[in-house]
């Protein structure tokens, strides 16, 4: 019998160079996606002037470090620091970037047309927006793309992206600051959510150990239910409700006016907009 074929990586494919500038949570999550996902070591280099111990760990293995890393174009570029790092990381990286480097930035607020002004003149630019799952390889991100990408950079960035969990595209950029009030801000909504839970269940007499563990435990399996499921969000919401039951008179309270539908469309609305001031 033969032997069956192994199924390829998606990285293992790639045969240029990655520079990624900042490794903290999201930069070295998405390294370590890299990485699992057949992106051969060598060819990765990191800026990152605090490095964690796991970075410290890939760097001997063949991950260039800091005084061995950016002194030459690389085929990608990935910007990872702190959007407010933003204006010294880009102006110092020219000598990083030709004329065939794709630059893909996941820093919250900074648009295409900053990036563009400080990155040498014709750079193809991918912003993304990633969210905390993408720690745990099960994230979302939505990225746009300028006019200087190709398709064949275009497929790349999906690659890399698509290390951390899903990837949208979207072709207007303004969306990014719905999409970052919706999935970027959006795990926090859900912690809150939790933590809300946990303590309605202590009110209502449960002890709090149990509670917490109830109301993690409810999210997550319903989470996972919902992403395994081809029915919408309403459609499991009502199969979930009996008329007259407990879901039902809990629902009333929610769904009433001022209640959680409306608190949200508030809350997002209010992030949609502070993302555009952070742009400014």
């Amino acid at each position: 019998m033969a032997a069956a074929k192994k199924t390829p990586k998606p990285l293992e494919s790639f045969r240029g160079s990655l520079l990624l500038v900042g490794a903290g949570k999201m930069g070295g999550a998405m390294l370590d996606g890299w990485l699992s996902r057949g992106l051969w070591p060598k060819a990765v280099s990191v800026l990152e002037p605090q490095p964690s111990g796991r970075v410290n760990m890939l760097a001997r293995h063949g991950v260039k470090l800091n005084a061995a890393a950016g002194k030459s174009p690389s085929s990608v570029v990935v910007i990872a620091v702190k959007p407010q790092d933003a204006a010294s990381t880009i102006h110092s990286l020219a000598p990083c970037i030709g004329k065939s480097s794709l630059v893909v930035s996941i820093m919250a607020g900074r648009t295409i047309a900053f990036l563009a002004e400080g990155l040498p003149k014709g750079t193809a630019i991918v912003r993304a927006m990633p969210n905390l799952p993408a720690a745990i390889g099960r994230g979302i991100t939505v990225a746009v793309a300028n006019s200087r990408v190709t398709d064949a950079q275009r497929k790349i960035a999906t690659e890399l992206l698509a290390a951390c969990g899903k990837v949208e595209w979207v072709q207007d950029e303004k969306l990014l600051d719905a999409v970052t009030a919706v999935s970027g801000s959006g795990p926090a909504y859900v912690f809150l959510l939790a933590e809300a839970l946990t303590g309605a269940a202590v009110a209502a007499g449960l002890p709090a150990p149990l509670a917490a563990k109830l109301a993690r435990e409810t999210i997550a399996g319903a989470g996972e239910l919902m992403r395994g499921s081809k029915l919408d969000a309403a459609t499991l919401r009502q199969n979930v409700t009996s008329p007259g039951g407990t879901t039902a008179a809990a629902l009333a309270v929610l769904m009433g006016p001022g209640g959680f539908e409306t608190l949200l469309e508030t809350a997002v609305a209010k992030a949609t907009r502070r993302s555009r001031e952070l742009a400014d």
